[in-house]
């Protein structure tokens, strides 16, 4: 079976979802989860879910080199560049920035490790695959088969 982790949104949107044997935690998604947790249980629990993803080696963690790339893939983004793969990209908003760069680092540390992302965001990260090479599915078609 594949590996694979899923995007903040589709851990938000899919409640009493069941995780795959080969899901990888995103240290990102997390830190997500743990800004919006509801109360002391809620981060109870993904304290827990931290440390045996951890323990467990399935966390995805952003390295230095990631962060580095992440810079760069947002420049590209911000200023509209030419992507390697598919011409110019369309410019970025001050906002979209911002919010892009989690997306980014998720989508690059799934990519160090060989993790196909899933989401509901599949035009962000289309944009973000144009430079850094990411295998994506919706989150509608991998559970459509799973």
């Amino acid at each position: 079976m594949p590996k694979v982790t899923f995007d903040t949104n589709i851990l938000i949107s899919r409640k009493n979802l069941q995780l795959p044997d080969s899901f990888y935690m995103s240290v990102v998604v997390l830190q997500e989860l743990v800004a919006g947790a509801e109360d002391e249980t809620a981060l109870k629990s993904l304290t827990v879910a931290y440390r045996e993803y951890e323990k467990s080696g399935r966390l995805l963690i952003p390295t230095a080199e990631d962060w580095w790339l992440v810079g760069k893939v947002v420049y590209a983004l911000q200023k509209g560049l030419k992507s390697q793969r598919d011409g110019l990209t369309p410019k970025m908003s001050a906002d979209q920035k911002y919010r892009i760069t989690h997306d980014v680092l998720i989508a690059r540390t799934a990519k160090r490790e060989g993790v196909t992302v899933v989401t509901d965001n599949i035009k962000d990260f289309e944009a973000i695959q144009r430079f850094c090479n990411v295998r994506l599915i919706s989150g509608d078609d991998y559970f459509k088969s799973h």
